[in-house]
């Protein structure tokens, strides 16, 4: 039977990137329909103008259904901004039964997602990180085990209500249903980890337009997420203002010209810009563009440090750190994330793509298509007595084997 067919929505600061796609071998998905948009109506990866926002959406669907031929119905919908916030609780519940089945383990995810939330905050994911059967730690999957007192760890990921309606709404008026949100960097990381790295121990770091989206894996699974109000957009700014430009010419500059090294960059390179009150155009050293660009990154960097000690795992990553995220492909980034966070440090991208991907062989596109992957495995994998189903247009394929379905409930939210 076929796959089912698949949309992702990527709403970011600088741009929307709606896919349509679908499985065609594990770990390979094609891709269908593509619609790309410039964003607008956001800043710093909440809604500020929910007309323009709403618009840049529904053209971003309408490109994706001309490409794809398909009608777009429902969606899972990428989610970031500083309102997003992070706490880990427990969850015990009694064993019915003394063999433990699925039943047990989605009450005691209940009893952890029964922690204190201010009203004016919702619950975007649960994850489950371990299990303790009888005092027993460390367990990965118990179920069929025997036991009396089942207790699972979780990651909880919460975002402003407000700030999820707004988006819910900007989706909804383009007549598609937000059938779920997904953290950015949860997203990404579906894409650009490898099971090693999650296992060792990885920091992915998102970079995009207007936040740097981090999560921090070990053993397989989340232990720490966060978004940090800062990116590429505040890079494009300094530029503006040092060498007093305008915002659109300040990123064809960056883009063009730009390195995140200045000791990498030759004093012999020139180029010419058209700065403020000035008729004539004027010659500026590459070094000095270096300069201010590697200022701004430094500090980026130097806050994902302090978030890293704050979360209390920094001792705990020895696979360092994974860059992606449209800013990530700026020339000398990786060095110097390396130097500033001490630890190994690559960036990746999307891989394993076929059919529409001209465009998406690039770090910008990671959480687009990691939204593919998420909705993939959940349309595949129901968990039971969710309330944040997906809807899918087909059915996913029969005979579903045990390792598949471990991997899901551990990974995945209820």
């Amino acid at each position: 039977m076929d796959s089912p067919i698949v949309v992702g929505i990527d709403v970011g600061t600088t741009k929307i990137c709606t896919l349509v796609g679908r499985e065609e071998a594990p770990g390979q998905i094609r891709i269908l329909g593509v619609g790309i948009e410039p964003s607008q109506g956001m800043r710093k990866g909440v809604v500020v103008d929910l007309g323009a926002a709403s618009q840049a959406i529904a053209r971003s669907i309408d490109k994706a259904e001309r490409t794809s031929g398909l009608e777009i119905t429902s969606a899972l919908v990428s989610l970031a901004g500083s309102n997003v916030s992070s706490v880990n609780s427990r969850g015990v519940v009694g064993v019915v039964g003394r063999i433990i089945d699925h039943d047990d383990i989605a009450r005691a995810v209940d009893a952890a997602r029964a922690v204190a939330i201010p009203h004016n905050r919702e619950i975007i994911h649960v994850i489950q990180r371990g299990f303790n059967v009888d005092g027993q730690e460390g367990i990965r999957m118990p179920v069929g085990m025997h036991g009396y007192r089942l207790e699972v760890e979780t990651h909880i990921i919460t975002a402003a209500a407000t700030s999820v309606e707004n988006m819910r709404q900007c989706v909804g008026a383009a007549g598609v249903e937000a059938s779920q949100f997904v953290l950015n960097p949860l997203a990404s990381a579906e894409v650009v980890l490898t099971e090693t790295e999650r296992q060792m121990g990885v920091v992915v770091c998102d970079i995009g337009g207007g936040t740097t989206d981090m999560a921090i894996y070990i053993d397989g699974d989340v232990w720490h997420t966060a978004v940090l109000a800062v990116g590429g957009n505040h890079i494009t700014s300094d530029i503006a203002h040092g060498l007093r430009l305008p915002m659109t010419q300040a990123e064809e500059i960056k883009i063009e010209h730009g390195h995140a090294l200045e000791s990498e960059v030759d004093a012999q390179e020139f180029f010419q810009i058209r700065p403020f009150g000035e008729q004539d155009t004027v010659e500026i050293s590459r070094q000095e563009l270096a300069h201010i660009i590697e200022a701004r990154v430094e500090e980026i960097f130097s806050l994902v440090v302090q978030e890293i000690k704050r979360s209390g795992y920094d001792g705990l990553l020895p696979a360092g750190m994974v860059l992606t995220g449209g800013s990530s492909a700026l020339p000398g980034i990786r060095t110097v994330a390396s130097q500033v966070l001490g630890v190994p440090t690559r960036i990746a991208q999307p891989q394993n793509l076929h059919g529409m991907v001209d465009q998406l062989h690039s770090p910008a596109y990671s959480t687009s298509v990691g939204l593919l992957r998420w909705a993939v495995m959940m349309s595949e994998f129901m968990p039971q007595g969710g309330d944040r189903r997906p809807r899918t247009h087909s059915q996913g394929s029969g005979g579903l084997d045990i390792d598949s379905i471990k991997n899901f409930l551990r990974r995945l939210l209820p």
